[in-house]
């Protein structure tokens, strides 16, 4: 693939979430349909998807979701200090290890 593709759909799949994020409480069917056409278009191309936009999607139900509106985020209280993410459309719980003792 040529780069300038390639930096092309990145842009355009950041500007698409930026918007995504920004909609999502005024009109979430609109901040869904946004995100999802990054995503098609990250398969599309064979683009990976960065780290930043890949963790705003459900591991489990693949839904856009946003902290704090459509996910619970906590802070994990043990030794492995980790940001639990729940997911309100499936109610699935998954970690991000921070710091590992």
């Amino acid at each position: 693939m040529k780069t300038g593709l390639r930096d092309l759909v990145m842009e355009r799949m950041q500007i698409l979430i930026q918007n995504a994020l920004s909609n999502a409480r005024r009109n979430p069917e609109l901040a869904e349909r946004q995100a999802s056409l990054a995503k098609r278009m990250s398969m599309k191309y064979r683009v990976r998807m960065p780290y930043e936009l890949r963790m705003n999607f459900c591991k489990k139900c693949k839904k856009f979701i946003v902290p704090g509106f459509t996910a619970r985020i906590r802070l994990g209280r043990s030794d492995v200090k980790s940001i639990r993410i729940t997911c309100k459309f499936c109610n699935h719980t998954y970690r991000k290890i921070i710091k590992n003792h």
